[in-house]
């Protein structure tokens, strides 16, 4: 059955609370601590006659407070949003397609440490848009449905945007050398806020239902860098397992 044309929109929302209480007494151990997290998940796609456009956001946000730790910690910070937009060739399986991808983080991350009074210390070492990942190209891409999608991208343009805090080393060129030959900040050398790389991309998608009321969602990206070390290859990948209890419960 050929899928009917217009916008088809889902998603999931979901907000997780825990906390845990220990009093002196208790013989376990234990530490008491509060927890929170929130993810939502959200694809809205349209189609008209052979043309598809698919979008996916995906938002993620914990953090973790544990009794006598000085500082609250994250446990969990993400956005990402998918664009794939494609063109069906001859009523096949097959499209030319163009993509945009865009990942980064919501909050500021920090390395924890003690100072050389024994205290609980942090340093920021990452923040919003430092680092981002911004990917665009054309591609073909195979798609048996909205469930089920493979795009190959062989001229992708991948940029990494920083905040030129943490690539700031002055004018000094040996500290200028020190920090690229560590690889800089994120692939960022010295004293930029961004790295232009060309390569191959790979973005799969599929989802399926294990069994009654539990489905299984894989978001697999794969990146090479032509320009720089084209054997070594970036992954990421994401499972998201639903299980839905009832009309008002899923986990």
């Amino acid at each position: 059955e050929k899928p009917k044309d217009g916008w088809t929109r889902a998603g999931n929302i979901s907000f997780l609370f825990n906390q845990s209480a220990f009093n002196a007494e208790w013989l376990g151990g234990g530490t008491s601590n509060l927890a929170g997290n929130l993810s939502i998940s959200y694809d809205f796609n349209y189609r008209k006659g052979d043309l598809t456009w698919d979008n996916k956001i995906l938002a993620d946000y914990g953090l973790t407070k544990v009794k006598d730790q000085e500082f609250t910690r994250k446990t969990n910070d993400r956005f990402e949003f998918n664009s794939l937009l494609g063109k069906q060739i001859n009523e096949s399986n097959w499209y030319y397609s163009f993509f945009i991808n865009l990942r980064t983080q919501f909050a500021p991350g920090y390395e924890f440490f003690e100072d050389v009074n024994g205290n609980e210390a942090r340093t920021e070492i990452t923040r919003f848009f430092s680092p981002a990942y911004l990917q665009l190209g054309p591609g073909m891409l195979w798609k048996k449905s909205d469930n089920l999608k493979v795009n190959i991208a062989p001229a992708t343009a991948r940029f990494i945007f920083v905040s030129k805090d943490f690539t700031d080393v002055g004018n000094a060129q040996a500290d200028i050398d020190a920090f690229n030959a560590a690889g800089g900040y994120f692939g960022v050398e010295a004293n930029e806020t961004m790295r232009f790389e060309f390569g191959a991309a790979l973005n799969a998608y599929a989802k399926f239902e294990l069994m009654k009321n539990v489905s299984m969602e894989n978001i697999l990206s794969l990146y090479s860098n032509y320009l720089e070390d084209p054997q070594n290859v970036d992954i990421d990948y994401t499972t998201n397992v639903v299980m839905t209890i009832n009309k008002y419960l899923s986990t």
